[in-house]
């Protein structure tokens, strides 16, 4: 180990036994597969649109020419196939699983693309749903990818345990939304990443106000946060504020996210500038 080691083996590119004890510790992915860089997107609770920022982050990863993938790990409430207009299944090789791409070649492998009919349900229990996430990871052909995003289940039960234990992860971006209740949730999910040395790269606040078409005023139809307060509480340099915007939801009921084009997509490829 070097006597200038920060303990952080993402940002490192010397060799060393602490590295070694490290890698020792993850899954590995295929021998063709070669990932850069992996960051997991969580929230504390449901509803505020984790896979919505899961869908754009990796949308500005694309516009950018950053070779993205999306891991759904959202085991039973999957709905990134959804957003972009996904409908074929995922085939499997002797080699592995082959992911679907979208019209952008964002690699995704979900659930959903390997259920007969996208909406049975996955009746499963915790160890079940953590295996189907480690597989995700481990026999799927991501091939060559500058940028993995991992879609979570909200809260800090089983998948997130696996992610944090098992993957490589550089960070986490943690999603909120402006209600009080919300906060005390996002609380609870940085003293988690806290509790297993995962950095916190970033805090989005979703439906965080409303810019009116008739008058250009913002109004904060949930009540203002103090979101920045709260990053700053734990050290977190990178905030970012979404506005409702309806064209949002259109464009994932007909599978055209990839479409869209507002400023919410502007926000989060400023703080893909930070990550990458």
């Amino acid at each position: 180990m070097s006597s200038n080691c920060t303990h952080n083996c993402n940002t490192c590119s010397t060799e060393c036994s602490s590295k070694e004890e490290k890698k020792s510790r993850y899954l590995q992915p295929k021998d063709t597969t070669s990932i850069k860089k992996i960051y997991g997107i969580v929230s504390g609770k449901g509803g505020v649109g984790k896979s919505l920022v899961t869908s754009l982050m990796a949308l500005s990863s694309a516009n950018k020419g950053y070779k993205t993938g999306i891991m759904d790990a959202d085991i039973t409430g999957p709905s990134i196939p959804k957003s972009f207009g996904i409908n074929g299944k995922a085939k499997g090789s002797e080699a592995g699983l082959i992911p679907e791409v979208s019209k952008k070649g964002i690699k995704v492998m979900s659930t959903n693309l390997l259920l007969p009919n996208d909406t049975d349900p996955v009746i499963w229990r915790g160890p079940v749903i953590s295996g189907m996430v480690s597989q995700f990871y481990t026999d799927v052909l991501w091939e060559d990818l500058d940028v993995l995003y991992i879609d979570m289940p909200p809260g800090t039960g089983d998948v997130a345990l696996t992610v944090f234990q098992s993957i490589p992860i550089d960070g986490i971006i943690i999603v909120t939304s402006p209600q009080e209740l919300v906060s005390m949730i996002v609380e609870k999910a940085v003293k988690m990443a806290e509790k297993m040395n995962i950095p916190i790269v970033g805090i989005v606040e979703n439906m965080s106000y409303f810019i009116c078409p008739d008058c250009n005023n913002r109004h904060y139809i949930f009540g203002q946060s103090d979101i920045e307060q709260l990053a700053s509480q734990y050290g977190i340099s990178n905030t970012v504020r979404l506005a409702i915007d309806p064209q949002i939801a259109n464009y994932c009921d007909k599978g055209n996210i990839e479409d869209y084009n507002g400023d919410n997509l502007e926000q989060l490829s400023s703080l893909l500038n930070k990550l990458m």
